[in-house]
């Protein structure tokens, strides 16, 4: 029955089965044997990390997609296939008509593996569930059914190639198992299977490393060597000189920018390392930062957010294969990225078997909105109960916000708490604060600071505002260099705006103008000698001023370099993203015309936000309270996460970019697209690119190299002619 074969080099089974695929004609016609080969590969290496029976992982996957040996699914991978109506064949069901050839032993946690690595068992989306499926279809067994006894032996015949003992498998025991299996999955219990997100992280890396194999499995799992921030001390970075060795499992961190918080939070860390910020620019910043610092070591350093693979053009391919998978020395990425494991979506159960037992930093954990920050405090409550040590970082917190963290993990005695004595917060006053009624009143001062040679950095609170600030000052000041940077760029020109801001405005010797909006805020490396900004809230405000005489030595230390904040706006639409009378009570307590006392930050925090209403997302989230409210096997759809987040985000490209984006590879597609809010432009009748992220297709004339998107254009003409009879 089994026929001639032969080992590769990689030990992949190369043998007369190769015509049965488990990938199409557009994904490369991947043989179904190798595929297996490589998911089981790594499906060992994920469970020796979790501490499950390597062994039980790899009878696993190797039985995972046996199902597609089935015709009714080759059928499928056919380019020219037309699907007959109604017709549905899930292959994960067709592979558990063979777990009669498991020992009881493994049955549970390899039906785990197979049945819901792509469904969930119940109240699927796409009703494709097995308890969906039985529940809707009376005809499901017999039509997955259809053939079995021709169909399966080759699928034994490629199980016996991986190693199985088989036995044929009858008509019969084949339904028996079915049923097996069925009884098994409704009496599921309440709570996530370490098993099936053993098999979804080892399944999606596999189909990604196709034929890189050998190179990646190396590269998998490294505990990241940390050393090199163990030899950076200096009287400079008063953190650098605290002790680390607190037995106690969490860290919070408040200190002032360039104290010197990243050094201390990495050095806190024992093992693999997951590193959150906000925005995009403080994430690339990091990783390049990270990537340097350990470029001496082993470490695979990787990065993770919606244009990483724009950072990563020039990366090798192993590079650019590996960011979105697990088993990173050091991941740096957004809390949203993690934030599937709170509503319990697709693929949560990979997460958590990433992120088990590692260090997170939490840098910036303020900067959040309010239902960011409750799902950041409900991911810090699961990653207590999956046993990661949690590191949190702040230059500024609202105390009720810093009580609710050490209540969440586990109180005073389970968390260092770092603060720097008054004395050495003194040394980091850097500002002298000026309230301002607008920016016109202040053009003698950007005057006088270009004339001076001054780097001037402008910051907004809404794109358009900075948008037509950049216009009128290009007219004040011609001959100034000047750039525009916010969200609203073309992802690949926002890439160019970041570098030309760190290395050369920044490093720039003579004077220069930067309007940005809150992209600048956190955990950007650029120092400049003037700020005129909108107010924002007291917190996101001492964040900003951090781009200001950032440099510290000691020389600059007791220089102060001015802060011109405007008063708020007098309409609560105005004040968007942030509330009205957060920003009044922040400019009542800031000074006017004095040093900005650091240590007085607090206080002026606690004024602002005297309590906080922490948004309730518990209807939402599958964790609470210390217990798990879904039932293992099932998932919810991703909906559920974009409501609770309210994400108003979409995509679009210009209309001269549709050809070539529709042509060219995602990496390319991805650099034409401009994230906007989907209030900008879903009701403005627009046509939708089929390919890629499925884009909208704006106007060329909505989009400006140097502005960016222009919102009152990103409609189609008859609209325009439409609005002026309205």
């Amino acid at each position: 029955m089994v026929g001639n074969y032969r080992k590769t080099r990689n030990g992949i089974i190369m043998n007369g089965f190769d015509h049965i695929l488990a990938k199409g004609d557009r994904n490369g016609k991947t043989p179904l044997i190798r595929h297996l080969s490589e998911v089981a590969a790594l499906a060992e290496i994920v469970a020796l990390e979790l501490g499950l029976a390597n062994r039980i992982a790899k009878r696993g996957a190797i039985l995972h997609d046996i199902g597609k040996a089935s015709p009714l699914f080759q059928n499928t991978l056919n380019e020219n296939y037309l699907r007959p109506p109604g017709f549905i064949f899930r292959h994960e069901i067709a592979s558990l008509f063979f777990i009669s050839l498991l020992s009881d032993e493994e049955k549970h946690p390899i039906i785990d593996m197979i049945v819901a690595h792509h469904k969930s068992i119940y109240k699927d989306a796409g009703g494709k569930g097995i308890l969906d499926m039985i529940e809707n279809d009376p005809d499901c067994l017999s039509k997955h059914l259809k053939d079995f006894e021709v169909w399966s032996n080759d699928a034994l015949s490629i199980l016996a190639l991986l190693g199985f003992e088989i036995s044929p498998i009858t008509h019969q025991q084949a339904e028996a198992n079915f049923w097996e299996v069925v009884d098994y999955c409704e009496s599921k219990k309440y709570g996530y299977s370490k098993w099936k997100g053993v098999l979804i992280a080892a399944d999606h890396l596999a189909s990604a490393m196709e034929g890189y194999s050998d190179v990646l499995l190396k590269r998998l799992f490294i505990k990241p060597d940390l050393r090199y921030y163990q030899s950076r001390e200096s009287d400079l970075y008063p953190l650098s000189l605290l002790p680390i060795d607190d037995d106690r499992l969490h860290t919070i961190v408040t200190a002032p920018t360039g104290a010197g918080k990243t050094d201390f939070l990495i050095r806190r860390c024992k093992g693999r390392l997951f590193y959150t910020l906000p925005f995009q620019a403080s994430i690339n910043a990091m990783y390049e930062r990270i990537k340097s610092d350990l470029s001496n070591t082993d470490a695979d350093v990787r990065l993770l957010h919606a244009a990483s693979s724009i950072k990563l053009e020039n990366g090798t391919v192993e590079e650019k294969i590996l960011q979105r998978h697990i088993g990173a020395s050091v991941k740096i990425l957004t809390p949203h990225q993690m934030a599937s494991m709170a509503f319990a979506t697709k693929g949560y159960e990979a997460m958590i078997a990433d992120l088990n037992g590692c260090d997170v930093i939490l840098d910036e954990i303020h900067t959040y909105s309010e239902t960011t920050q409750a799902i950041v405090l409900k991911i810090v409550e699961i990653l207590c109960e999956i046993g990661c040590r949690v590191h949190i970082g702040t230059a500024t917190m609202p105390t009720v916000l810093y009580n609710r963290l050490i209540d969440i993990l586990g109180g005073k005695g389970a968390v260092y708490e770092v603060r720097l004595p008054n004395s050495v917060l003194n040394t980091y006053d850097r500002h002298i604060i000026h309230k301002a009624d607008s920016i016109e009143s202040l053009k003698n001062v950007i005057d006088e600071a270009i004339m001076h040679n001054q780097k001037v950095l402008i910051v907004c609170n809404q794109v358009k505002r900075a948008q037509n600030l950049f216009k009128t000052l290009n007219d004040y000041y011609p001959d100034v260099p000047k750039m525009l940077v916010h969200s609203r760029f073309k992802r690949g020109i926002r890439n160019s705006l970041e570098d030309n801001l760190k290395n050369i405005f920044n490093k720039s010797m003579h004077s220069c103008l930067v309007i940005s909006t809150q992209v600048v805020e956190v955990s950007l490396d650029i120092s400049f000698d003037l700020m005129v900004t909108d107010c924002a809230p007291i917190d996101s405000l001492i964040q900003r001023f951090g781009r200001i005489n950032r440099k510290r030595t000691l020389e600059t230390i007791g220089n102060y370099k001015p802060v011109y904040v405007l008063s708020p706006p007098d309409e609560k639409v105005k004040a968007l993203p942030y509330r009205l009378e957060v920003l009044q009570r922040t400019y009542e307590v800031l000074p006017d015309g004095e040093l900005m006392e650091e240590i007085k930050s607090q206080e002026m925090i606690d004024r602002v936000y005297p309590t906080i209403e922490f948004v309730n997302i518990d209807l939402s989230s599958v964790f609470k309270d210390g217990k798990w409210r879904i039932k293992e096997l099932w998932h919810n759809p991703k909906s559920v996460l974009l409501e609770t987040l309210d994400i108003d985000s979409v995509t679009c490209i210009v209309e001269t970019d549709k050809e070539f984006f529709e042509k060219s590879s995602y990496q390319d597609q991805v650099k034409l697209e401009i994230p906007v809010s989907y209030r900008s432009i879903g009701y403005k009748n627009l046509d939708k690119s089929k390919e890629g992220t499925h884009p909208y297709i704006i106007p060329s004339k909505a989009y400006d190299r140097e502005l960016g998107f222009l919102s009152e254009f990103a409609k189609p003409e008859f609209y325009d002619i439409t609005q002026r009879f309205l």
